[in-house]
């Protein structure tokens, strides 16, 4: 054999092996909250792919620990092994090594849950979450993305992009209308956003989920720049926003800064409760009326409130 021919016999190789990998890691997206158990037929339907090569994937994928076939429904799940990966992902997030002590002091001394989330993809990227007894969830926030227009930590985030990347952002979005309140355009959003700056802090009033709400600040590095989000959510009844907003904006405003300080961020002393003893603004000003709740598809899922 030629050297011209070993060289293209190899790289032809190499392509097979790369193809090999996207097509393993396409089928592992398949998988979903929504779906998180698929036939071959299914994946076979949504890759267009062979069900030969669909079932070869999926018995190196098994024999690997990243897939699981239920013996009983022939149904496929993703593998535990995945988690091992995740967590190692994880661990090497320094803003979520430096946030989760402060995370699960205020859920405890709250009872709600308290959430870290960054930027990705255009959508809020959770990190971190914390439980306290009055908001306890039957499934993991880490990994989930929810939308950035009517979520706390997506005003946040969006609110303190430098302007012209806030402008691109904005024109890009989808305004899905989860709830009545939910934000249906940047016009509609800008306001909540200004709001950001006013006071520090990001509210959300059932925009993502009807009977859940939000309060959410920004978490800052050694160099000041805003590099994730964190806030205090559970149900409305709960959070009782009208008589405790300045309460919990506070409070979400300290656990901030406890965790900029924590990756270097020189702050000020954490801010003092009678600082928000005025009644802020609110975004429900700014969000449709609730007169209009007959005319919207009801979101109740509280995994879109944060």
């Amino acid at each position: 054999m030629t050297q011209t021919a070993a060289r293209d016999t190899t790289r032809d190789s190499s392509s097979g092996l790369t193809q090999s990998v996207e097509r393993a890691l396409s089928l592992l997206t398949c998988f979903t909250d929504a779906q998180p158990a698929l036939r071959v037929a299914d994946l076979v339907h949504r890759l267009e792919m062979s069900q030969s090569t669909v079932s070869r994937l999926l018995a190196t994928l098994e024999t690997l620990g990243f897939v699981e076939r239920d013996a009983r429904t022939g149904l496929y799940r993703l593998g535990l092994e995945l988690v091992t990966l995740a967590g190692v992902a994880l661990n090497q997030s320094e803003v979520r090594r430096q946030a989760v002590g402060e995370l699960s002091a205020v859920a405890a001394e709250l009872g709600l849950a308290a959430n870290l989330a960054i930027l990705r993809d255009d959508a809020v990227f959770y990190l971190a979450s914390a439980e306290g007894p009055k908001a306890v969830r039957q499934y993991t926030l880490i990994g989930k993305r929810n939308p950035l227009h009517c979520t706390a930590m997506g005003k946040v985030l969006v609110a303190h992009l430098p302007e012209a990347d806030r402008e691109a952002l904005l024109a890009r979005l989808t305004y899905r209308r989860l709830t009545p309140y939910s934000a249906q355009s940047a016009d509609e959003l800008r306001p909540m956003l200004d709001a950001v700056h006013e006071r520090g802090y990001a509210v959300e009033r059932e925009e993502a989920a009807f009977g859940r709400g939000c309060i959410g600040a920004a978490v800052r590095d050694a160099a000041g720049a805003v590099v994730a989000a964190t806030s205090i959510t559970g149900p409305m009844r709960v959070l009782d926003l009208d008589r405790r907003e300045a309460e919990l904006g506070a409070r979400v405003l300290e656990m901030a800064d406890r965790i900029s300080h924590n990756l270097g961020y020189i702050t000020i002393s954490p801010p003092s409760r009678a600082r928000w003893s005025a009644q802020p603004p609110t975004d429900v000003a700014t969000a449709p009326k609730r007169k209009e709740a007959t005319h919207a598809t009801r979101s109740t899922d509280p995994s879109h409130s944060r």
